[in-house]
């Protein structure tokens, strides 16, 4: 065989594949055949979702609030020795009474009576710097946030019931149906 009767073959062998090929997609594309119809509704129902919508709301009111400050006008100028001198009288009859022989309540006494003076001086001498105690008023905002919450019902879609020749069907449609809605009808060989 010659160069020429191989490619003759060759290229008769293409096309008959080729033609096979295309008859069988033409056949295949027949095997069914879709239209489009009306079918009756005969009944729907909406598909309700509950939404629940959530807004916060503040409200805002003065209150008098009480606090103490020190008036300084009223510190007493002319410090006096009073704390003191109580304190050493206090700690001196705690500190004899403390002690159990007649040394020892001397020893006390002295004792007691020094450390009174002192935490009595101390208690003068911090009260001098601060002055008379004075309650004073002032008004405060004070704010308090609520969430007013209320829920809505929200068609989301609806369930169709629908008869087409006879036979009843049911789906979901996304909006509300009319009396009738468009069916595919697809027509096979069995």
């Amino acid at each position: 065989m010659n160069q020429q009767t191989k490619t003759s073959q060759l290229l008769t062998t293409t096309t008959i594949l080729v033609s096979m090929f295309v008859s069988s997609l033409a056949y295949a594309g027949g095997k069914h055949h879709s239209a489009v119809d009306w079918a009756h509704v005969s009944r729907y129902e909406p598909i309700t979702r509950t939404i629940q919508h959530s807004k916060p709301h503040e409200e805002c009111w003065n209150e008098q609030v009480q606090y103490d400050s020190y008036d300084h006008r009223y510190r007493n100028n002319d410090r006096s020795h009073t704390s003191t001198i109580v304190g050493g009288i206090i700690g001196g009859a705690v500190g004899n009474a403390l002690g159990h022989k007649k040394k020892n309540k001397r020893i006390g006494t002295a004792v007691g009576a020094i450390l009174g003076a002192s935490i009595g001086s101390d208690y003068g001498t911090t009260h001098h710097r601060r002055g008379a105690p004075v309650s004073r008023y002032r008004n405060e905002q004070r704010c308090n946030t609520t969430h007013h919450v209320s829920y809505e019902e929200k068609v989301v879609g609806y369930h169709v019931w629908y008869r087409y020749h006879g036979e009843k069907y049911k789906t979901r449609m996304d909006t509300k149906p009319g009396k009738r809605i468009k069916v595919r009808v697809i027509v096979e060989p069995i």
